[in-house]
């Protein structure tokens, strides 16, 4: 049984930092590739970022990067994403995604586990 559980989140007010955590069990394997998507109310799920099995390759959403930062230990089979800087429009709810491959992808149908989530809301 795969699980991935998300941790972390909460309420924070713009250009504060937040840490995100996401453990990982069951199937998913530590050398997974493994992402962060955030979903706003109203909107598409979108991907934050992603990082490969061995963590050499990492993709950002342009939009935010010099802001986050995703990492993993593999050792503890957790992924985080470090978000400083943090605006009104980062509020989502962020969930952690991995894959049965040690490669990334910005396809999101290609991303094969899904965590339940955690709430992010920064305010003004």
């Amino acid at each position: 049984q795969v699980q991935l559980v998300e941790s972390g989140g909460g309420l924070v007010q713009a250009g504060g930092s937040l840490r995100l955590s996401c453990a990982a069990s069951g199937s998913i394997f530590s050398i997974n590739a493994k992402a962060w998507y955030r979903q706003a109310p109203g909107k598409e799920r979108e991907l934050v970022a992603a990082i490969s099995g061995g963590g050499s390759t990492v993709y950002y959403a342009d939009s935010l990067k010099g802001r986050f930062t995703i990492s993993r230990d593999n050792a503890k089979n957790t992924l985080y994403l470090q978000m400083n800087s943090l605006k009104p429009e980062d509020t989502a709810m962020y969930y952690c995604a991995a894959r049965l491959s040690m490669a990334i992808t910005t396809t999101q149908t290609l991303w094969t586990s899904w965590g339940m989530g955690t709430q992010v809301t920064v305010s003004s």
